[in-house]
């Protein structure tokens, strides 16, 4: 290949410094709080007892099984950047927390959040008597958690959370049980702080919308959605109609009581469909609104909807997006180019597969959305290569329109990552620590600009690394880096042209 331009994003947890954890406490169905706690043999019976003496620096460690309780569990100490406290299941078995026996009421919420520097992982989170997990810490990452039938939002962020990533998580069946309006998937909304991002997650079958991001105090926020799918809102588990006041939209970004709080909001390759209502909708919402690489799909109302003003300094965009049977209500005021419906020509053979089949299977043993032909854009479609750059990794000459990036080989054979001259690359350990170790394969040498990206899009490190050819391990220093979540990226240029890969 004469000239390239290659492009890697990673999404990586930089748990920096020392993540070594203090003491693990282990909690297991026949276990006894009156262990120490600190082995499998001695485990804790309940997640309550762990919680009351870990610190910063410490994990519990919860043994495969089902976890009953009726009153909440308060996650309130803090961790630090350096040392968070971990709670995740172990060695990634099953764990359910089961909150039936809890009475309906808002503050019966089955997991409170409201320290920092936490790591909630691999747990599922059922019947809460409010929301599965509220969250008004900070810095906090909740990954591969599920939310199922709890009667309100079955995760949400308020009272001022902030800088917070929900990563590969599912949210479905939520349903409060008195009007059926309150209840969504997930929802950063009422008081929520800044700089909360979401990667990878699912919302489908809650009563009330998929994602809601509704204001009643004026705080300011901007939340972040990338690679995020949502369908079926506003229905009950079993698909009937939850009603007049289940709003059943599926990214709802914003709106307020006084229709003058603004919520920035952006999403990043999302896809809403069958929803009852619309797709991804402004509400009321009078901040900025960014909508790039997301597709819609036979919501009820429209795919894509901004029709109101916004306030005086704010700004909507519309970008690289595809509304499959149209359905676009956007004012005059917004900035949509790009898009399927500005002048192109197509129909359903522009995409591998309509076929919804499969969205709410099993996640990839790396936890991230299952792997499906839905939407995906067929080698003949008009929409390759047809929109604009917006400064994210793409195949090929331009970015494609929609969710999907589309990566065809001279065969016109969908391939995940092309054959060209860096084949692989791969992240040695996880979470990173103050060293990150990036395995390559590389044809032949070359040097390439890594840089670490925080979600709010600043450069916080960048270096120059020289790869070698063959397969080969580059030590990257990252210590300086605070805990949190970035993403990196490898680039190249070589010769006169460009060429741009991306793998997650």
């Amino acid at each position: 290949m004469n000239n390239f331009k290659v492009l890697f994003t990673f999404i990586l947890w930089a748990f920096v410094l020392n993540f070594g954890y203090t003491t693990n406490y282990y909690v297991s169905t026949s276990g006894n709080d009156s262990n120490s706690g600190t082995s499998v043999s001695g485990a804790f019976a309940s997640i309550t007892k762990a919680v009351s003496v870990a610190v910063a620096g410490d994990a519990i460690l919860i043994l495969e099984g089902s976890y009953s309780y009726s009153a909440k569990i308060s996650l309130s100490r803090n961790g630090t950047s350096e040392n968070p406290i971990v709670m995740q299941a172990y060695q990634d078995e099953t764990v359910v927390v089961d909150f039936s026996s809890m009475s309906l009421d808002s503050g019966n919420r089955g997991f409170s959040l409201s320290g920092d520097y936490w790591v909630v992982k691999g747990i599922k989170v059922i019947k809460a008597g409010d929301n599965g997990m509220h969250i008004s810490g900070n810095y906090n990452t909740v990954e591969n958690c599920v939310f199922f039938a709890n009667r309100d939002t079955g995760l949400q962020l308020g009272n001022g959370a902030s800088n917070n990533n929900i990563i590969n998580c599912d949210s479905y069946g939520n349903a409060d049980p008195t009007d059926y309006g309150d209840a969504d998937g997930f929802a950063c909304k009422i008081d929520v702080g800044v700089n909360n991002y979401f990667y990878g997650c699912r919302a489908w079958l809650n009563v009330d919308d998929g994602w809601d991001g509704y204001m009643k105090v004026d705080t300011k926020p901007n939340t972040i959605l990338e690679n995020c799918w949502t369908w079926m809102n506003g229905y009950f588990l079993d698909g009937t109609d939850g009603g007049a006041s289940a709003n059943g939209n599926g990214f709802k970004v914003g709106g307020s009581d006084k229709k003058d709080m603004d919520h920035n909001f952006t999403l990043i390759n999302c896809v809403s469909f069958d929803n009852k209502s619309k797709g991804f909708d402004q509400n009321n919402n009078t901040g900025t609104m960014k909508f790039y690489n997301c597709t819609g799909y036979r919501n009820k109302g429209n795919n894509f909807s901004i029709p109101m003003e916004l306030n005086v300094g704010n700004t909507a965009e519309v970008i690289n997006c595809i509304a499959i049977d149209g359905k676009v209500s956007l004012g005059s005021f917004v900035d949509d180019q790009y898009n399927s419906w500005n002048g192109f020509s197509f129909d359903n053979s522009d995409f591998v597969s309509l076929d919804t089949t499969g969205v709410s299977g099993p996640r990839n043993a790396d936890g991230s959305l299952p792997d499906l032909d839905l939407f995906k854009l067929s080698s003949t479609s008009s929409f390759i290569d047809e929109g604009i750059d917006l400064g994210y990794a793409y195949y090929g000459d331009a970015p494609d329109l929609g969710a999907f990036e589309s990566d065809y080989n001279a065969s016109g054979i969908f391939t995940k990552q092309k054959n060209q001259d860096i084949y692989n690359a791969v992240i040695i350990g996880h979470p990173v620590q103050s060293q990150l170790n990036l395995q390559t394969d590389v044809s032949v040498g070359l040097s390439v600009d890594v840089r670490f990206v925080s979600i709010t899009g600043k450069v916080e490190k960048e270096v120059l690394v020289d790869l070698n050819s063959g397969v080969h391990v580059s030590a990257i220093d990252v210590s300086c880096l605070n805990s949190g979540l970035y993403i990196m990226t490898v680039s190249s240029s070589k010769g006169t042209g460009n060429y741009k890969i991306i793998k997650k």
